[in-house]
């Protein structure tokens, strides 16, 4: 068997914990994910029986489903790898990986603590199987998970026992039912549009992609990146008066915010598509638009803050003083977490050669013709 081409077919195993109940294992022993193997080996040959003539492969680590969903699928991957080393006949033909001296045998095989809570605890496994076989026991995979998935009673019982929880369900799925379910997971709070990039970016990543997310905020995926429209040229682009308007960039800018979060869970870069006459930069936790250079004869830089009520600050601006206090705004940057703001600012300073001081404006200050700006009087 290993003098043939195999292919690699992705399943994972599905824990859903009583609400409430949280693991502190994030991995397995080589010895339980061994016993564990053998366990899920069996129930699939009961569900799907040429799973017989292919190789299982276990990866004895719980991720949550964004872990999983990377671009390239690095935990599948580096399963795959591993499993096609050993040779056939140890084991019975299942292979198990688990951890030793607290580590797993590679990095896309450790799951991170951050991800730990969630309501969803996935261990991947894959099918090695020859080439003429492949097909159909892909099919039936897909027909007999989706209806049939769920564990037998000897797994879910040593599961739970070996964790230390109680298990709501278990279940088996395909890699494809797993993209369906965070399909609608995302779907049903408003993200279809960050759905529509990642999927692009999973399944066809050769293929640029572009969206509106719900709010309005241009998306578009190529080339492994997803840039976003500026909040600003967005803003420039609406309508309704001051209040409004400062209103609705404050809503972007949280939108923002959860895109930015997910697509780092996923681990998809973002940045902020450049314009003419504009240059973007990005860097850990912000995003940041570069309108003017310095210009000499105003006063020195200073750096303001757009706050909004629940999101706190929204955007720092980069604005010069001129004559009659004339604001020049020379750049503008969004902090996508509050962890983000202190080293923003000190990268602004330096960047300005001004002082890290964020001037707090407690609202969102828009120019006369309703666009980001900063004040027009000096500030003591």
């Amino acid at each position: 068997m290993e003098a043939q081409t195999l292919l690699a077919l992705p399943v994972v195993l599905a824990l859903e914990p009583v609400a409430g109940e949280t693991s502190t294992r994030l991995t397995l022993s080589r010895d339980e994910a061994a016993e564990l193997a053998e366990l899920i080996a069996t129930d699939l040959h009961a569900l799907v029986p040429q799973v017989a003539a292919a190789r299982l492969a276990l990866a004895g680590a719980l991720f949550d489903q964004v872990e999983l969903l990377r671009p390239g699928f690095p935990a599948w991957v580096t399963l795959d790898e591993l499993a096609r080393r050993v040779p056939r006949g140890q084991l019975d033909n299942v292979v198990a990986f688990g951890s030793h001296d607290g580590h797993m045998p590679a990095q896309p095989l450790e799951p991170s603590p951050v991800f730990a809570d969630g309501p969803m605890r996935l261990l991947p496994l894959s099918l090695l199987a020859p080439l003429e076989l492949a097909e159909a026991l892909s099919e039936q995979l897909e027909i007999q998970l989706v209806g049939r998935g769920e564990a037998g009673v000897r797994t879910a019982d040593w599961l739970m026992r070996t964790l230390g929880i109680r298990l709501e369900h278990v279940r088996y799925l395909s890699r494809n039912d797993l993209l369906a379910l965070t399909c609608v997971q995302y779907e049903h709070v408003n993200l279809a549009s960050l759905w529509t990039l990642l999927e692009a970016a999973l399944l066809t990543p050769y293929r640029a992609e572009s969206t509106l997310s719900a709010r309005g905020l241009a998306l578009h995926y190529a080339d492994g990146i997803v840039e976003a429209q500026s909040p600003s040229q967005w803003l420039a682009a609406q309508g309704g008066d001051i209040a409004q308007r400062a209103h609705a960039l404050a809503g972007i800018v949280f939108e923002l915010r959860q895109y930015a979060a997910l697509l780092d869970a996923h681990q998809l870069p973002l940045r902020l598509q450049a314009t003419a006459g504009q240059a973007t930069e990005n860097a850990a936790g912000h995003l940041l638009e570069t309108l003017a250079a310095v210009e000499p004869g105003y006063d020195p830089p200073t750096l303001f803050a757009h706050e909004a009520p629940g999101l706190g600050v929204v955007a720092v601006s980069v604005a010069q003083r001129g004559a009659a206090g004339a604001a020049r705004v020379l750049a503008h940057a969004y902090p996508l977490h509050p962890q983000a703001l202190g080293p923003l600012l000190a990268s602004l300073a330096e960047r300005y050669h001004t002082a890290a001081d964020l001037h707090a404006l407690g609202r969102i200050v828009l120019d006369e013709h309703g666009r980001l700006g900063a004040p027009s009087i000096a500030l003591h």
